[in-house]
C-alpha cells in the first residue's frame, strides 16, 4: 500500500515538475504590440514580451497560427478607444490554434502538449498575436487532427459569433428558414454552415465572387446584391435574419423579409461607437436606450425581435464547432498566410481589400 502511494506521489511530482518546467520556458516571447491607435505602421513586433502568471482557470498556449479579423483592424484604428486607450500598449488578435504549454490549477479538460484552438472575448486586452497567448479553459477546445493550425485558426471567432446569433438569440431549429445578409464573409459562411447542420434552409446575399462558395457550404440560394433586387429575387419570409453588413438598407430589407415573431440580428451594434464618441458614462446608456427603442419599435410595427449580436466565449458552441470541423461540415477558406513579422503587410492588405478572403498569421 505504501509502495503504491509512494509511486503515485512520485508520478504526481513528475507531472508537476513537467508543468513547472514547461511554464519556466515560456516567461517571454514575441508579440505584436499596439502602442497607439493608427494605421498598420503603428504595429510593432517585439522580441521579448513577458508572459503573465496564469490564473487558476487559464491556459498558456504556444501559438502556431492566428487569424486576422475585421475587429483587429478596427481596434488598431481606434474602435473601442474609450475602453482600450488607458490600457495601451495592447496585443491584438482573437483567434488562435496551437499547443498547450501550461495551465492553471482549476483546469481539468486539457493537458500539456495538446493541440487546441479557440478565441478570446472581444474586450480581451492581451490578444493572440504572440508566441504565447493566455485563454480561459472555456475559450479553448481540442483541435481536430484532420485540419491544420492555419485552417483551425480561421474558424472560432467567426463561428462563435454566428453561434451566438443563431443558437443563443434566435434559437433556430430544424425546418426553419434563415437569411444571411453578407454571406461571403467569415461570420456569414459560418452561419450558413451552422444553420444547415441544424436542418435549416438558408438563403444569402453576397458579392459575385462568393456565390459559388456560399452554395458550396450549403446555401440553397445565393443572390448577388450588386446586380439583383434582393426583395424581388428572394421569395417568401424567414424565421431569422442575420445581417453581417448592418447598414440602413440591409436593416430595412432584413426587417421586411421576416415572419412575425422572427429575429433580426445585426453585428453592427452601437455600444462601442457611442462609448468612443461620448465616453463610457454617457455612451453606453445612450446605446442601450437606442437598442431598447428599436426593439420596441419593431415589436410594435412588425412583430419581430431586434438584437445586436456580439461574440462571447461559449464552451458548448466551440465544442459544436469542433464536431462540425471533424465531420467536414465547417470550413472557412484561408486565402493567404503571412508570417508574424509581416503583420503590417497583412493588415494593409486587408484594409485596402487587396485580399477579400481570410488572412492568417503563422508563427514558427
Amino acid at each position: 500500500m505504501h509502495g503504491l502511494w509512494g509511486r503515485r506521489k512520485a508520478a504526481a511530482a513528475a507531472v508537476a515538475a513537467e508543468h513547472c518546467m514547461a511554464f519556466s520556458t515560456a516567461t517571454a516571447g514575441r508579440a505584436v504590440m499596439l502602442p497607439r491607435f493608427g494605421g498598420p505602421e503603428v504595429l510593432e513586433v517585439r522580441s521579448s514580451v513577458g508572459v503573465p502568471d496564469l490564473k487558476p482557470q487559464e491556459v498558456l498556449v504556444r501559438a502556431r497560427a492566428v487569424s486576422v479579423n475585421p475587429l483587429d483592424l478596427r481596434m488598431r484604428s481606434g474602435y473601442g478607444r474609450s475602453i482600450f486607450e488607458p490600457l495601451l500598449p495592447l496585443i491584438l488578435g482573437r483567434d488562435i490554434s496551437g499547443e498547450v504549454v501550461a495551465f492553471g490549477s482549476s483546469v481539468s479538460s486539457l493537458v500539456a502538449g495538446q493541440e487546441v484552438f479557440g478565441a478570446l472575448h472581444p474586450t480581451a486586452v492581451r490578444g493572440t498575436y504572440a508566441d504565447y497567448a493566455i485563454l480561459s479553459e472555456e475559450e479553448l477546445s481540442v483541435k481536430p487532427s484532420s485540419i491544420s493550425h492555419v485552417d483551425a485558426s480561421a474558424v472560432p471567432f467567426a463561428a462563435l459569433t454566428a453561434w451566438r446569433a443563431l443558437k443563443c438569440t434566435a434559437r433556430i431549429s430544424e425546418g426553419q428558414r434563415l437569411l444571411v445578409l453578407g454571406g461571403g464573409g467569415a461570420v456569414g459562411l459560418a452561419a450558413i454552415q451552422l444553420a444547415v447542420a441544424s436542418g435549416c434552409t438558408v438563403s444569402t446575399t453576397c458579392g459575385s465572387k462568393s456565390i459559388e462558395l456560399a452554395l458550396d457550404v450549403g446555401a440553397t440560394e445565393a443572390i448577388d446584391y450588386k446586380t439583383e433586387d434582393i426583395q424581388v429575387a428572394i421569395k417568401g419570409q424567414f424565421d431569422a435574419v442575420l445581417d453581417t453588413i448592418g447598414v440602413p438598407e440591409t436593416e430595412r430589407v432584413g426587417i421586411n423579409l421576416l415572419k412575425k415573431g422572427g429575429h433580426y440580428m445585426t453585428l453592427q451594434g452601437e455600444s462601442a461607437a457611442f462609448a468612443d464618441r461620448y465616453g463610457l458614462a454617457i455612451g453606453l446608456p445612450a446605446a442601450t436606450a437606442i437598442l431598447l427603442k428599436k426593439k420596441l419599435q419593431y415589436q410594435y410595427t412588425h412583430g419581430i425581435e431586434y438584437e445586436w449580436v456580439y461574440m462571447r466565449a461559449d464552451a458548448e458552441g466551440l465544442d459544436a464547432v469542433r464536431r462540425l470541423l471533424e465531420a467536414g461540415k465547417m470550413k472557412i477558406p484561408v486565402e493567404k498566410t503571412f508570417s508574424i513579422a509581416e503583420v503590417r503587410q497583412a493588415h494593409e492588405a486587408k484594409e485596402k481589400r487587396l485580399i477579400p478572403g481570410k488572412v492568417v498569421l503563422e508563427l514558427d
